[in-house]
């Protein structure tokens, strides 16, 4: 498809919601850059922890995040997180990065360096930008926005796969998301919700093509 404007396209939804590999591909599929801002989120949260720091402490993990580097890359078409020059793609992908994660993003000084950052990536257009609240205050003005949505039995499923190699259980996994659920949509500064203008997508039963088949779909409706 070619495409004459460079769009931006936010995708948003709770955890293990597969917006995130949805939204990769989708980019893939466009020719444009993904920018996964939960991996910048987790690099932040990583960051604090690797200082010794309490995640609930604020004031400290604020300054911890706000001395440490934090910056994407896209190495052969996919995207890698960096954290003082260090690629962590697949340190931030673990159980504790998961446990501590929420209340990271619920920092206010910690949220304002982040979507300042997120926010300068995408002031070319030309992306996918997958998060929490890509929609509602990142890019307010994107293109498409799209809301993804999955019970709760299709995403503990997903994150079992995803992280096999730590031995969790099934029931571990979904307590963990729905703790994650309540904290997302209950913080004060960014909070999860549908933006006005999102259009809503359930994959509790969609393969991933069949997700970036719809999406693409509405990209080539804006386009026409």
């Amino acid at each position: 498809m070619n495409i004459p404007k460079k769009l931006s396209i936010a995708i948003d939804g709770p955890a293990a919601s597969g917006k995130s590999t949805t939204a990769r591909l989708l980019a893939k599929k466009l020719g444009y850059i993904y920018i996964d801002t939960g991996a910048m989120y987790r690099a932040a949260t990583l960051a604090v922890l690797k200082k010794g720091i309490n995640p609930e402490d604020s004031k400290n993990a604020g300054k911890a995040v706000a001395e440490s580097e934090i910056s994407i890359k896209i190495i052969l078409q996919e995207q890698h997180t960096f954290l003082d020059g260090e690629d962590v793609s697949k340190k931030i992908r673990t159980p504790e990065i998961d446990r501590n994660i929420s209340v990271i993003a619920t920092n206010t000084d910690i949220r304002k360096i982040m979507v300042a950052q997120q926010q300068r990536l995408a002031e070319q257009g030309g992306v996918v930008m997958d998060g929490r609240d890509i929609g509602t205050v990142v890019l307010p003005d994107a293109d498409l926005k799209v809301f993804m949505i999955a019970s709760i039995e299709a995403r503990a499923q997903r994150r079992l796969q995803d992280q096999a190699e730590h031995n969790l259980t099934l029931q571990e996994i979904k307590d963990d998301i729905e703790r994650r659920d309540f904290a997302d949509m209950n913080r004060s500064d960014g909070p999860l919700k549908k933006a006005e203008d999102a259009r809503e997508l359930d994959n509790s039963n969609l393969s991933i093509d069949d997700q970036v088949d719809q999406i693409y779909k509405w990209v080539n409706e804006l386009i026409a």
